[in-house]
């Protein structure tokens, strides 16, 4: 009689790379935490249902107090999914892990052009389309909304730049990894070169923003020049400074 053995079949271990957020606490921890409140404020959901990695190289914090760190975030609907710049001895099995090694978003190769964007609440339209890149041979992928925005929607693109053609309610949102064009009113909140792209700008026909952010860095509504209001503007970051300039 011959035996006939069955091997299993083997586990495939694969490789992928996801973008994440990266959070740098700045000590007095309480005072970065009123801030980062002030910001959730303001944006609701901002980071509902995206990683984030916990960078704390450099902060003096011993086992305790970043256990209690990582309790306020997660309180606040922040979950850590790893943390970066941490003693092996700092963690255990009550924190996330260690990370390291991690890449900037310049560094990150661009999606395909068919790639889209997370589906918008209520329907957005939204148009998938490639725009040249200064690099030679390096295109960036980009959205365009055909429709205007209304109040409790949110439109997330990491992957590049978004193009409204219309207004943006107060109440909405619109995150891009890359630039933020608006044809008509910004009402709501616009955040741009939210994974890392410090040269990302803003444009808008009207400006009567709720919230501007660059690459983290944030102006609200009572931080605007009032003389700015309903103009046609662009916005940038020089250094961690806002700048406006006309468009008109």
């Amino acid at each position: 009689m011959t035996a006939v053995l069955t091997k299993p079949r083997p586990i495939r271990l694969k490789g992928r790379s996801y973008l994440a957020l990266t959070l740098t606490p700045e000590l007095p921890l309480e005072d970065w935490l009123i801030r980062l409140d002030e910001l959730a404020a303001l944006s609701a959901g901002f980071f509902l249902r995206r990683p984030v990695v916990l960078d704390i190289e450099g902060l003096e914090l011993d086992r305790a107090e970043l256990r209690d760190l990582v309790g306020k975030l997660s309180g606040r609907g922040v979950r850590i999914m790893g943390i970066e710049g941490a003693r092996a001895s700092m963690l255990g099995s009550d924190l996330p892990p260690a990370m390291s090694g991690g890449r900037s978003t310049a560094d990150v190769e661009p999606p395909a052009a068919e790639a889209v964007p997370e589906p918008v609440p209520d329907a957005v339209a939204a148009e998938s389309v490639v725009r040249s890149d200064p690099t030679p041979g390096k295109p960036t992928p980009s959205i365009i909304v055909t429709q205007p925005v209304r109040s409790g929607q949110s439109l997330f693109f990491p992957e590049g730049d978004v193009t409204i053609v219309g207004s943006v309610a107060s109440g909405a949102e619109i995150v891009a990894g890359g630039s933020i064009h608006v044809y008509g009113t910004l009402r709501g909140r616009a955040l741009a070169g939210t994974m890392g792209n410090a040269s990302a700008r803003i444009f808008c026909s009207r400006l009567e923003a709720e919230l501007l952010a660059i690459d983290g860095f944030y102006k609200t509504a009572e931080d605007m020049e009032p003389e700015l209001r309903g103009k046609a503007v662009q916005i940038w970051l020089e250094g961690e400074t806002f700048k406006v300039g006309s468009i008109a």
